[in-house]
């Protein structure tokens, strides 16, 4: 089974940013390991703005270590790129735009204001397997973790 992991930057990434860190991210999971040994690992940019790391557990399944190298690696992309990994309170939806992202404050307005609602598409970066990437990551915000905290 993929275990995974998503980051969401905080903005929209550029054609030429998001090209750059497509390659610095299959760079990093080619070398990725764990206690030294190569893991089964892979790396992509979705969207201009999603970052997600896969490893196949039933390989090796990443430990301290090799999480702490990701984390370094991400720390050093949010340096170069100016961007946000790393905060939870970075909000991704689906508009009549495309994919949109907010702040907590941001998406409370929105929502307040009737333009988020409980059939909004929403992300949920908190998914474990890659499997829920297909019906566990682009819910309705009606079904999401965001609904409870917005409640």
């Amino acid at each position: 089974m993929k275990r995974i992991w998503i980051y969401q930057a905080d903005r929209i990434l550029s054609a030429e940013e998001s090209r750059q860190i497509s390659t610095a991210l299959l760079d990093f999971a080619e070398q990725w390991k764990v206690h030294g040994k190569p893991l089964s690992a892979s790396a992509e940019l979705r969207d201009n703005l999603f970052i997600i790391l896969k490893v196949d557990e039933d390989v090796a399944a990443a430990s301290g270590c090799s999480i702490d190298s990701s984390v370094r690696f991400l720390k050093g992309v949010e340096e170069q790129y100016g961007i946000q990994l790393f905060d939870r309170m970075q909000f991704a939806y689906k508009s009549s735009n495309g994919i949109e992202v907010v702040d907590r404050s941001g998406f409370e307005e929105l929502l307040a204001g009737g333009k988020i609602d409980d059939s909004t598409i929403v992300f949920d970066n908190t998914i474990t397997y890659e499997h829920q990437l297909e019906n566990a990551w682009e819910i309705p915000f009606k079904e999401s973790w965001h609904k409870r905290l917005f409640a």
